[in-house]
């Protein structure tokens, strides 16, 4: 897990005076999957594409693998889906991964393979202009996995799928890392990135803001109290819970560092100290939170 497949350095690109991408350092562990969380604009995709050897850096350099992105062998272990698949709209499913599998000499058992893991095995007859938008994006998927890649890289995708389609799109996922494939994952939706990821970066107007495991951007739990009076009911937190810090205390209520199952012995506590306990339940902060105090709030 400590292998580092995908690494960036000062990774800069720009457009005239625009700077798409700011200086992003980021690496990409083996078998992990990596959420990169930013905004529509943000520079997810210009990034996805400089990890691909699509774009050429203005500055900085990529890694993957241990080489310089774009080479032949490095692509050749790489699978991609960015920016929506696509596919000719006249032939099959199974016939259009067959021929991507033909290009690159892989054998047609591979093309059933890819189409059984994405659950399209019973459509791949069908014409890919008939298939719903979920069932575009899974074979989208299926084509990035051709060949047994060692990373998968997938910018946005779930983009457009309704509920249904976005769980299943993030049970695949999953399943691929369970699988020992290493999974780059681009999303401006929060919550997906929270449910399926190992890391995350948070990436803003070019510039990655924070890099860390989805528990250390959310940090730890929160004891909520709403007790009179406030100030012993603090003192009395922080007395039996080892280790915990008042983090707010304002308006008759108290924020205390500490495990949700820290909560029957505070509410004693306090009961026997003689506080009026009035409410007493864990808080923990989700992405949304995080990414607005990253981002100092700004509305997108």
């Amino acid at each position: 897990m400590n292998e580092i497949l995908v690494r960036t350095d000062r990774l800069t690109k720009r457009y005239g005076a625009r700077v798409a991408v700011d200086a992003v350092d980021l690496t990409v562990r083996r078998g992990e999957v990596y959420g990169f969380l930013g905004p529509n604009g943000a520079g997810k995709t210009t990034t996805l594409r400089m990890v691909l050897g699509l774009v050429r850096p203005t500055s900085g350099t990529v890694q993957v693998l241990g080489r310089p992105a774009g080479r032949p062998e490095v692509t050749a272990r790489l699978g991609a889906l960015v920016e929506g698949p696509g596919f000719y709209p006249y032939l099959s499913g199974r016939d259009n991964l067959r021929t991507m599998a033909r290009y690159r000499g892989l054998p047609r058992a591979e093309v059933e393979r890819v189409l059984d893991v994405v659950g399209l095995a019973e459509r791949g007859a069908d014409r890919f202009k008939s298939y719903s938008l979920g069932m575009k994006q899974r074979l989208g998927v299926a084509a990035a996995m051709l060949g047994d890649p060692e990373v998968i890289v997938l910018d946005e995708p779930t983009n457009g799928l309704d509920p249904a389609g976005m769980a299943d799109m993030r049970a695949l996922v999953v399943s691929l890392a369970r699988g020992g494939q290493t999974v780059l994952l681009s999303s401006h939706l929060l919550a997906e990135v929270q449910e399926i990821c190992d890391r995350v970066g948070v990436i803003d107007d070019g510039r990655l803001l924070r890099e860390a495991t989805v528990a250390e951007l959310r940090g730890g739990t929160v004891l909520r109290v709403r007790a009179t009076p406030a100030a012993r009911a603090a003192e009395v937190a922080e007395r039996v819970v080892d280790g915990a810090t008042v983090v707010r205390a304002a308006d008759g209520v108290v924020e205390v560092s500490a495990a949700p199952d820290a909560a029957p012995a505070v509410a004693r506590a306090l009961v026997e100290a003689g506080v009026e306990l009035h409410e007493l339940r864990a808080l923990e902060r989700d992405l949304e939170d995080v990414f607005f105090e990253l981002t100092g709030g700004r509305d997108r």
